[in-house]
């Protein structure tokens, strides 16, 4: 019993400074935002004064815009070649080249972004020296490289919900003559839909926060937020990136509450069938 009692204590111990350990920066960029004072470490009274100076700071607004145009679009890609992978590497029986393919699939996760992003600047120059496309390095190329990195990990993560799902109730829909791609549609991508929510806010993340490879990707007039707080940052602490960092906060809790209610809904909407039949 006292042994119990000692290891609930110890557990509460460790899941507190845990959870201080990872949030307890993020509420200190958070209340500093709030500071008149220009130096970020001495708090001056509170103020709104460095959220207005962010949004009258064309550059930031401009590189925070890019950043999220990039992420939505590389992690909306990212999902339905993820979904399409994970399909083939969990449905699909032994074929030629499976483990290449395998292999190819997961390199971007293990693989140092340096190189990545090393090997895909040459592809690019390669490209435009022989086809004179892409004319020059900006958000495409960008995009492209946020999207080989982003489908790695969708494709982990669609691959795992299919292996572990039931396969009864497509079996089922099979034998009543439903065609593939219906039951795919109608009883497949519903149940998956959790992974599928997973895997863009993590390509999301991912591309929002990536700096190396965007800084091989990358050329002028297409200045990422990373990008823009790295060389500011370099230069001394202002309160002004606290601002953008709380703003950055703000979006990615939204994002992650919002599917965390669409993951619950689903949830609950599959119970429910259970229940009933």
């Amino acid at each position: 019993m006292h042994s119990t009692s000692s290891m609930s204590w110890f557990g509460r111990l460790s899941l507190g400074g845990g959870l201080a350990f990872l949030y307890l920066p993020i509420v200190v960029l958070v209340v500093y935002s709030f500071n008149a004072s220009k130096l970020v470490s001495v708090w001056a009274g509170f103020s709104l004064g460095w959220y207005q100076t962010l949004f009258d700071d064309e550059a930031v607004m401009a590189a925070f815009g890019l950043s999220l145009k990039v992420a939505v679009l590389a992690s909306a890609m990212s999902v339905v070649l993820g979904t399409l992978a994970g399909l083939v590497m969990a449905r699909f029986g032994p074929f030629r080249g499976k483990s290449l393919f395998a292999g190819m699939l997961t390199a971007p996760m293990v693989m140092p972004e340096v190189i990545t992003g090393l090997s895909m600047l040459l592809l690019f120059v390669s490209m435009q020296q022989w086809l004179g496309f892409p004319e020059e390095r900006g958000v495409l190329t960008i995009w492209v490289g946020h999207v080989t990195l982003c489908t790695a990990y969708v494709t982990v993560v669609i691959r795992s919900r299919l292996v572990e799902m039931d396969r009864s109730l497509e079996e089922a829909a099979m034998d009543l003559g439903a065609r593939p791609l219906k039951i795919f549609f109608v009883i497949t991508l519903p149940l998956i839909l959790p992974a599928i929510a997973s895997g863009f806010l993590l390509s999301f993340t991912l591309s929002l926060d990536d700096l190396v490879m965007t800084a091989f990707l990358s050329g002028p007039g297409s200045t990422t937020l990373p990008q823009l707080i790295f060389s500011r940052v370099r230069l001394g602490l202002n309160p002004e990136i606290n601002a953008l960092g709380t703003l950055t906060v703000l979006v990615v809790a939204v994002l992650v509450i919002s599917a965390n209610r669409i993951m619950l809904r689903q949830e609950k909407r599959r119970a429910a069938l259970a229940a009933a039949s």
